[in-house]
C-alpha cells in the first residue's frame, strides 16, 4: 500500500479514533498525541496487515493499545466534583491546581455524527462523551475501560475486541461485565441527551440565551430562577467547588458578576454549552476565559462546569491557552 492511499484510508477513521481516545484519556492532548503516534505505529506496521478483519479494527487495535500506554504511565483525569467535598459558602478560590490531571472539554464538531451506529453499540456518539460518561469511565481500569468502550461505544463484538486486545473471548467478556457493573453506580438515571430530547431545541436554546444573557447582565435572579436547589459549580483547574443554592449564589456575586463578559452558545460534551470571553484591562479587551458546560436537570441547570483558560488564570504555559482551547471549538480569540 502507499503511503497515499494509507493516508486516505485512515483519515476517514481519524475523528472517531480521536473521540475514542478521548474517552479513553479523558484528554484532548493525549487523545490527539495517542491518534498521532498509533498512525506512525499503523504505517509502519502497514505489512502486516494482511486484511484478515477490517481496517478500521486494525487501527482501533492500534490506538486502543496506544492509549492504554499512556493510560498505565499518567494519573487518572479528575473530575472536580469528584475531589472531596464542596467548600462553604464565602470561600476564596485560592490558586488553581494546574499539576493535576483534569478532564477536558470536547468539541462536539469533532464527532462523526452522520455514522451509522453498530447494533452491538449501547450509546451513541455525543452521550458517549457526556462529562459524567467520561469520568465515569476514567474510574475504571484500563482493561475494562478499553472492553467497555469498544464494545458499547464502538461496537466491535466480543470476537473482534478479543482479537484488538490480544487476549481471550472469556477475558474480554469478564471483563466487560465488571465495566458494566461500576458504570452503573456512577452514571446517572438519564443522560443529557435523553433530557435535551425530551425538552427540545426550541428550549434548550432559550435555555442557553436566558443563561448567557443573566451573566453578562450580572442578573443574580434570573440566574438563580434557572438552577436547581442543589446546583453544582466547578472551575477546573480550580480544585474548589461549590454546592447549592445559596453557596453558588455567593460565589458568582463575589467573582463572575464583578466582571464585563460576552458569551456565545458552544457545542461541547453532548451537553449544553456557552463560550465566554472576559474583559481584561491589561489586554485592553476581552480575552478567551471559559467554557462552561451545562449539565441539566429536567429543565433546571444542575451543574456549571466552567473550564477556565491560562488567559484568565494568568499561567500561561502551565494550563491551556484560550487560543488553544477556544481553536478546538473553531472559535476566535476575540468576541464575535
Amino acid at each position: 500500500m502507499r503511503q497515499d492511499e494509507f493516508t486516505e484510508l485512515a483519515a476517514a477513521h481519524q475523528d472517531e479514533l480521536r473521540a475514542h481516545c478521548y474517552r479513553m484519556l479523558g484528554s484532548v492532548q493525549d487523545a490527539e498525541d495517542a491518534v498521532q503516534e498509533a498512525l506512525t505505529r499503523a504505517w509502519k506496521a502497514i505489512d502486516r496487515f494482511e486484511g484478515r478483519g477490517t481496517f478500521r479494527s486494525w487501527l482501533y487495535s492500534i490506538a486502543t493499545n496506544t492509549a492504554l500506554d499512556i493510560a498505565t504511565h499518567r494519573s487518572r483525569r479528575e473530575f472536580a466534583v469528584d475531589m472531596g467535598t464542596p467548600a462553604e459558602t464565602g470561600a476564596e478560590l485560592g490558586t488553581p491546581l494546574t499539576e493535576v490531571s483534569w478532564l477536558e472539554p470536547y468539541p462536539d464538531r469533532w464527532l462523526t455524527l452522520n455514522a451509522q451506529p453498530s447494533p452491538e453499540a449501547r450509546y451513541e456518539q455525543r452521550e458517549s462523551i457526556e462529562l459524567a460518561f467520561v469520568a465515569a469511565v476514567q474510574h475504571l481500569p484500563p482493561l475494562q475501560r478499553a472492553v467497555l468502550l469498544l464494545r458499547e461505544v464502538a461496537g466491535f463484538s466480543a470476537a473482534e475486541m478479543a482479537s484488538i486486545l490480544d487476549t481471550s473471548t472469556a477475558s474480554v467478556t469478564s471483563a466487560l461485565q465488571r465495566a458494566r457493573t461500576t458504570l452503573a453506580t456512577r452514571l446517572p438515571d438519564r443522560s443529557q441527551q435523553s433530557t435535551l430530547r425530551m425538552l427540545g431545541d426550541q428550549r434548550t436554546q432559550e435555555l442557553v440565551r436566558q443563561y448567557a444573557d443573566a451573566m453578562e447582565r450580572g442578573d443574580i435572579q434570573a440566574l438563580v430562577s434557572m438552577v436547581t436547589q442543589d446546583v453544582t459549580w466547578s472551575m477546573p483547574p480550580h480544585p474548589i467547588w461549590f454546592r447549592g443554592l445559596e453557596s453558588v449564589r455567593s460565589f458568582v456575586l463575589r467573582y463572575p458578576f464583578t466582571d464585563q463578559w460576552k458569551h456565545r452558545p458552544v457545542a461541547v460534551n453532548g451537553q449544553l454549552g456557552v463560550a465566554g470571553w472576559l474583559f481584561n484591562e491589561d489586554a485592553g479587551g476581552f480575552i478567551p476565559a471559559a467554557i462552561d458546560v451545562l449539565t441539566l436537570d429536567g429543565d433546571k441547570i444542575a451543574a456549571v462546569t466552567g473550564f477556565l483558560t491560562a488567559d484568565v488564570l494568568g499561567q500561561q504555559g502551565a494550563w491551556i491557552s484560550g487560543a488553544e482551547m477556544f481553536g478546538r471549538f473553531g472559535l476566535p480569540a476575540d468576541p464575535p
